[in-house]
């Protein structure tokens, strides 16, 4: 078996950047395959502002890839078993492949990581494009097309459903063996982070999110002028590398959150690898992965108005953090363990595509 990667664009400055490093090296050891990437080459690194893509890049970047499976079909070199993973599975060229694997004869299978689509109101598809059919029945397309959809929280899974399928997710409904609930494939994390890990730590408090409307950084920012006692950082503020990025995450006490969107939470795991407390909502994927001790009432940040109300009691949470920082060190030794285990392994994927 050859596992085909087709991969999603490199930003340096965010987990795909590393992704292109370390998945193909992780995937080869955990299933001792052959596996070969498929890149679209080089494309604007330059996102579009407070997305995680570049609109009109990623589908250049896509259709290079295009090209390239499809001439590997009129090669003849896709056998029988090969495995096709994508890892941002709103990816339109999987109905494609699906479509030359059929009418070849070919028989492949095919994964995709589900990040984010039109389906979560607060993501840029869906706050911009909504439930506008064609873009719900693509979704839904490419949900087939794929033998396994990977989604890294339970969350994240039901909100798929509710949106495009009307219903919860019931295994013995959809099949089981088509939805599989795994960690993300960032094994690497800890030890890459662990040179960050131990610095002397400062009153920072940081806000390490995109800036974007469902990240909810103005809560953050008028933190910033209630509390001047504290240093309070966002971090896409300036062009941070990710080197500096991480370095400053060593130096912070706090990791803040009042998200309205989140299917994972990469930063806050990131924090508590180097000693950051995590300060999150009690909602969306934070309530099923934090411990309860690091999580706050969501109705405290369901927006600013709600904030504006509830401001005293968000100033006090930060404040016994901040001031009792050292207390909170067993709990974020167990969130990380759970974090690095359940959330941040590629584990059962690799399984899955081995076909354990």
């Amino acid at each position: 078996m050859t596992v085909y990667i087709v991969d999603v664009e490199s930003v340096s400055t965010r987990y795909t950047g590393e992704w292109k490093d370390h998945l193909p090296t992780q995937l080869r050891q955990a299933t001792m395959e052959d596996i070969v990437v498929i890149s679209g080459g080089e494309t604007p690194q330059a996102t579009t502002p407070g997305a995680f893509l570049n609109f009109g890049g990623t589908n250049v970047y896509k259709s290079k890839q295009l090209e390239q499976i499809g001439e590997l079909f009129c090669k003849g070199e896709i056998k029988n078993g090969d495995y096709f993973l994508y890892t941002d599975a709103w990816n339109p060229t999987v109905i494609q492949l699906r479509y030359m694997a059929e009418l070849l004869g070919v028989n492949i299978k095919i994964g995709g990581l589900w990040h984010a689509g039109s389906y979560d109101p607060q993501d840029f598809l869906g706050r911009l494009i909504g439930d506008k059919p064609w873009v719900r029945h693509a979704e839904q397309s490419m949900y087939f097309c794929y033998d396994h959809n990977f989604f890294a929280s339970n969350f994240h899974i039901n909100m798929f459903f509710e949106a495009l399928f009307y219903t919860k997710f019931n295994p013995a409904r959809h099949g089981a063996d088509r939805v599989v609930r795994t960690g993300w494939p960032m094994e690497y994390l800890e030890d890459n982070l662990s040179k960050f890990a131990g610095q002397p730590k400062e009153n920072l408090i940081l806000f390490p999110h995109r800036v974007a409307p469902e990240k909810q950084v103005e809560i953050f920012r008028d933190l910033a002028k209630e509390m001047p006692e504290y240093e309070f950082v966002v971090c896409q503020d300036t062009e941070l590398t990710k080197d500096e990025y991480h370095s400053l995450l060593g130096r912070a006490k706090l990791v803040f959150s009042a998200n309205l969107q989140e299917t994972l939470g990469i930063s806050w795991y990131e924090g508590a690898c180097v000693g950051a407390i995590p300060m999150v909502p009690n909602r969306l994927s934070y309530s099923e992965m934090g411990r309860d001790v690091f999580k706050y009432p969501s109705r405290w940040t369901e927006d600013f108005a709600a904030y504006c109300e509830n401001k005293q009691a968000v100033k006090t949470r930060i404040k016994g953090y901040i001031e009792n920082y050292d207390r909170y060190l067993p709990a974020l030794a167990k969130q990380k363990e759970v974090l690095a285990k359940e959330f941040f392994s590629g584990d059962t994927m690799y399984g899955t595509i081995k076909g354990r």
